[in-house]
């Protein structure tokens, strides 16, 4: 709704002074798009957890990997220990 308002001014002097006031009634502005916030935040929200998760089972599986290397290392150690009792022991009889 659309009001005019029209004041006019009498001075001391006898000057008119006229006024004119227009008044609109306007609704609240409308926020648009209040559901695509909360999307957007779930999908950041999605990927941050998906990228921690991946980033964590790297971090595991070079782990595991650093883990298979040194036990094999150990076990060749083993090995060669193996090997040379075998030489010792053959070499001792037949002296």
């Amino acid at each position: 709704m659309t009001e005019e308002r029209i004041t006019e001014t009498e001075g001391p002097a006898g000057e008119t002074h006229t006024t004119h006031t227009i008044i609109t009634d306007r609704e609240e502005p409308r926020r648009s798009g209040g559901g695509s916030g909360w999307m957007i935040l779930m999908v950041i929200v999605i990927v941050a957890v998906a990228g921690f998760v991946l980033f964590s089972n790297m971090s595991n599986s070079e782990v595991a990997k650093d883990n298979a290397v040194a036990e094999a290392a150990n076990q060749v150690g083993d090995a060669a220990q193996n090997v040379g009792d075998a030489v010792k022991d053959a070499a001792d009889p037949a002296k």
